[in-house]
């Protein structure tokens, strides 16, 4: 079977910094905040300063690996290729964690937003209405995504830059540094890590994109580069503005900048309302693009034989309507459990934690086991990966011991600890793998060869 590459190379750095950029924003919105409760307001930046480091060094790290092993399945094929078919399954399983479970937590935060705006509006359905709404919106095909996500984002950090105008005149140091805001010394840096990764998820998409590069050796460190700087820079200003009006207190809300701004200016105030019609366009760019992710991962590992073959069938229009459906209604259910936010928050940064470090396993053993195989953009080896790598264990340490230890999770009724919740996830998915899965999957030959699925 003749092997296929018909991938265009029409993306700039522009674009690249767009869809990196695009598909994080929403996490300057929301999610975040959850870290002042866990971790103070100094632990939180501390900890956004390390999560920023490790994603610096990890994108380029997953840079090498896209534009080496160009394929829908991403990390499951690199690590496929590395570790063999259950390396593979388990790296694909790691990351629909990671993109099943963001979207129904950016929906929440959607919905709390339009709840905002509107108070006659229940969140609950606001959330649910919006997140069946983009499936739809995926399932008839978009055309111009990439400029419809360029404009999104541009809105939304216009949205981000009115609110550092707005709020820093009203900041006050109290806020920042008081007596709670290292509460537990570096413990607090480490309980409030799993959320400082949520102003940089699913950065790795960008990556994705890279094999479409024109130029990937120039283009790709340009277009990183500025993605990360836009997105670090933001990142200490939502920090210290949100914390300096006084979002570090109380109960951590779905819709925290509005609410920063509300308590400096009053809740009449149009400043927070013009906020939360911005910071939409920020959550529908991530929740849109992120939606697109799992639905093509879905195929993917379904085309590849790791699940039902049902799954990777296309519509007319070439898209995968199943890969949308079936881990969209998992989504849709959650979404409409608005009161676990928190949760699925967490479930979301261990599926990509876990993710990021299999595929950096996975670019150490490539390098040795295939020497030569053909790197269009090669990272600065071993320095860059190792530290990446080290930062990436160090905080899936603290999600495992801060955050999925001590989050419970209600079920049916039933008060789960989250870590019996992924403990079930995975046996189940080890589970179908043995069973099924393993007799299924396609030769090597034809796992990465790019072909149509009927």
């Amino acid at each position: 079977m003749e092997k296929k590459n018909d991938l265009k190379k029409s993306l700039t750095p522009i674009h690249l910094w767009a869809i990196a950029v695009g598909m994080v924003i929403s996490g300057q919105y929301f999610g975040w905040n959850y870290g002042f409760h866990e971790g103070g307001v100094v632990g939180l930046i501390v900890a956004a300063v390390i999560v920023t480091i490790f994603y610096t060094t990890f994108i380029f790290s997953y840079a090498e690996l896209s534009t080496s092993i160009p394929h829908a399945g991403g990390p499951s094929a690199y690590a496929r290729r590395a570790m063999g078919p259950f390396g593979g399954y388990i790296a694909g399983i790691a990351c629909l964690l990671e993109f099943v479970f963001a979207p129904p937590a950016i929906a929440v935060s959607t919905g709390a937003y339009i709840h905002f705006l509107i108070s006659g509006v229940n969140p609950v359905y606001a959330t649910v209405g919006v997140f069946i709404f983009f499936i739809l919106i995926n399932m008839i095909g978009v055309k111009g995504a990439a400029l419809i996500e360029l404009v999104a984002t541009i809105f939304a950090l216009i949205g981000l830059a009115t609110y550092y105008v707005a709020g820093i005149p009203h900041v006050e140091a109290a806020n920042i540094f008081n007596e709670k805001a290292l509460p537990n010394g570096f413990a607090s840096v480490m309980a409030a890590l799993p959320f400082a990764v949520w102003f940089f998820l699913a950065i790795e998409g960008g990556a994705m994109a890279a094999e479409e590069v024109k130029n990937p050796k120039k283009d790709i460190p340009k277009g990183f580069i500025s993605g990360i700087i836009t997105l670090a820079t933001a990142t200490i200003f939502t920090l210290i503005v949100t914390a300096g009006l006084g979002g570090g207190k109380g109960t951590p809300a779905d819709f925290p900048l509005p609410q920063a701004l509300a308590n400096a200016y009053g809740e009449g105030s149009v400043l927070p309302k013009f906020l939360a019609v911005i910071g939409l366009f920020g959550l529908i760019a991530s929740l849109h693009g992120i939606i697109i992710g799992y639905s093509r991962q879905t195929f993917a590992m379904a085309r590849a034989g790791y699940l039902p073959k049902f799954l990777s069938r296309l519509n007319p229009k070439g898209v995968p309507h199943w890969g949308l459906i079936v881990p969209g209604a998992i989504g849709v259910i959650c979404a409409g459990s608005a009161n676990f936010a928190n949760a699925l928050i967490i479930l979301s940064v261990f599926g990509a934690m876990l993710m990021y470090c299999i595929s950096l396993i996975s670019l150490f053993l490539l390098r040795k086991k295939e020497p030569n195989l053909e790197r269009p953009f090669k990272v600065s080896y071993p320095i860059v990966p190792a530290v990446s790598l080290i930062l990436g264990l160090f905080t899936l340490f603290c999600i495992l011991k801060y955050s999925i230890m001590t989050t419970k999770l209600p079920i049916f009724g039933l008060v789960l600890p989250l870590w019996v919740v992924i403990i079930a996830i995975l046996a189940l998915a080890i589970v179908y793998y043995a069973l099924v899965g393993s007799k299924k999957i396609r030769p090597m030959s034809e796992e990465f060869i790019d072909e149509k699925a009927g």
